[in-house]
């Protein structure tokens, strides 16, 4: 059998067809969408997610391009009829956003270009009539039912969020061009026209504010049954990547189900409706196939400062971002007047869904590249701090932990905190000394939980090892034997007896003066 290629940045499906890519096949997923005669979607997921190859799979789809799909479900397990309709395809990955003029000649010279490709003249040059005109006579011509595909929709505003105020006056108006392009989706003469509507993007802006004339826009975002359309699932990962997971294992000299436990560890966890199946991000886990290494791939291709800038803004908890509950509209939709933080990293993929009980989301970092990499880099815009050996550090902070050097576990901690220039210290509080602190600890790599809930009180940090579990109190201008006494007097260390691992206590002071730890105590609970 000929070699299958990992299809890293492969975004068109008849290039990863004829060009020998592996296709995680998700066309049962897409015969659910379109098996209705006539439908309305919407669809959001977080960059680099599939959402463009699932576009372009759905637009060869419709085309009738039985060749590409030989082999796939959709193929063998189905009587599709391969019917080839008109496909108007909107990418605004390619549109200039950078003023609302500047969108709406964009749009209007791929509308044009959209119909000298199907031999169209249009009487209108300008949108919306422009659109308008395309679609009906696109239907007139060919006798087909059009469908309409636009990808990534929201660029345009989620471009010039976190920037300005002269940027987000930008947003609003690029809304208004949005609003009215998109309206004339549910005209009679146009929806008429049209068999399918399919739209994608990172952000589920109100209903209200761009979506209000598609009252019969169908959003998928949270419902079970898509949970796996987009992302790779643990089947999807050994029916699929076997062969490349082997070969990490080979190269990294470690057996194979701890090759795919760590594969899971650094990049599966996100779970987007409350029943749905869990999935990896497919572009680290091809990276990380790729390049035999466990590392963050997908942080890198593009830095949240406008989160960043968000939480700055309005003193976010940092350390709550991990144990949040919230009810759904909390964190399912917003709009430019009304950021919501939690929103907003939801729909980024920075948290996502850890359990229901039926009235409440709990939410947290889905994965160790999500965590560390997002808590490294709030710390480092926090404190302003971007020097080399920052790395370095955060390194010592995890290998000291787990070899239980805790004095010198201390000193990388004072080292770094004495780096943060003076002026950062605005609040010598206890809430500030605990937010660096477990930014410090969970930049470097170490499983870290805060306000862990127990029978009687709440644990500050749980720093978890394989072989052993810490936990630690902070407290500031007081006494690590303060901290000592109030994590025995709470029998906080119960919640961890179970584990069978070492169980120890640390207690940590904060002397706001000083800025530094200026006293420690370090216990071992008995077995």
């Amino acid at each position: 059998m000929d070699e299958k290629f990992l299809p890293l940045g492969i975004q068109d499906f008849q290039d990863m067809i004829e060009r020998n890519f592996i296709y995680v096949d998700k066309t049962k997923d897409i015969h659910e969408l379109v098996r209705a005669p006539k439908a309305f979607y919407f669809l959001s997921r977080p960059r680099r997610f599939g959402k463009s190859l699932l576009v372009s799979t759905l637009g060869y789809l419709f085309e009738g391009r039985q060749d590409l799909f030989k082999g796939l479900w959709i193929a063998e397990q189905t009587n599709w009829q391969w019917e080839n309709h008109p496909v108007v395809k909107v990418d605004f990955n390619g549109i200039n956003s950078k003023t609302p003029s500047l969108l709406e000649k964009s749009l209007e010279n791929l509308v044009i270009a959209i119909g000298k490709k199907y031999q169209i003249s249009l009487q209108s040059i300008m949108i919306p009539d422009s659109f308008v005109e395309l679609i009906i006579k696109l239907q007139e011509k060919y006798r087909k039912d059009v469908i309409v595909l636009i990808d990534e929709y929201d660029k345009p505003l989620i471009n010039h969020l976190g920037k300005s105020e002269n940027d987000l006056k930008i947003a609003k108006e690029n809304r208004d061009v949005l609003k009215q392009f998109f309206g004339v989706l549910k005209e009679q003469d146009v929806s008429g026209a049209l068999r399918m509507v399919f739209i994608t993007g990172v952000s589920r802006f109100s209903r209200v504010s761009i979506f209000s004339d598609l009252n019969n826009l169908d959003d998928l975002s949270m419902q079970p049954q898509f949970s796996g359309m987009l992302g790779y699932t643990e089947d999807e990962m050994e029916k699929y990547f076997q062969y490349y997971i082997r070969k990490i294992s080979g190269t990294q000299t470690i057996p194979y189900e701890q090759c795919k436990d760590q594969l899971q560890t650094w990049y599966n966890g996100y779970q987007f409706t409350h029943k749905g199946k869990k999935v990896y991000n497919p572009f680290s886990v091809l990276n990380a196939l790729k390049k035999a290494e466990f590392k963050n791939y997908w942080f890198e291709t593009g830095t949240p400062s406008f989160l960043v800038n968000l939480i700055k803004e309005n003193n976010y908890p940092i350390p709550e971002i991990e144990n949040l509950n919230l009810h759904e509209h909390s964190f399912t939709t917003y709009d430019l007047d009304n950021l919501r933080l939690e929103a907003l990293l939801f729909q980024t993929g920075y948290i996502t869904i850890k359990k229901f009980d039926g009235i409440f989301y709990s939410l947290g970092y889905p994965n160790q590249e999500v965590k560390t990499s997002f808590t490294d880099y709030i710390y480092s815009s926090l404190v302003e701090i971007r020097s080399p050996s920052l790395k370095d550090r955060y390194r010592l902070i995890a290998v000291f932990l787990q070899q239980q050097k805790i004095e010198e576990f201390i000193d990388v901690v004072n080292s770094i905190l004495a780096s943060i220039p003076y002026t950062h210290i605005a609040r010598q509080d206890e809430s500030y000394y605990h937010t660096i602190f477990y930014l410090m600890v969970s930049a470097a790599g170490v499983l870290v939980q805060t306000e862990v809930l127990t029978s009687i009180g709440r644990i500050d940090i749980a720093a978890e090892f394989p072989d052993k579990v810490y936990i630690i109190e902070l407290k500031c201008n007081q006494t690590a034997d303060q901290a000592i006494k109030q994590i025995k007097e709470k029998k906080y260390s119960n919640k961890y007896k179970a584990l069978d691992r070492d169980i120890y206590l640390i207690g940590i002071n904060f002397d706001t003066s000083e800025r530094a730890v200026t006293d420690w105590k370090l216990e071992k609970i008995a077995k």
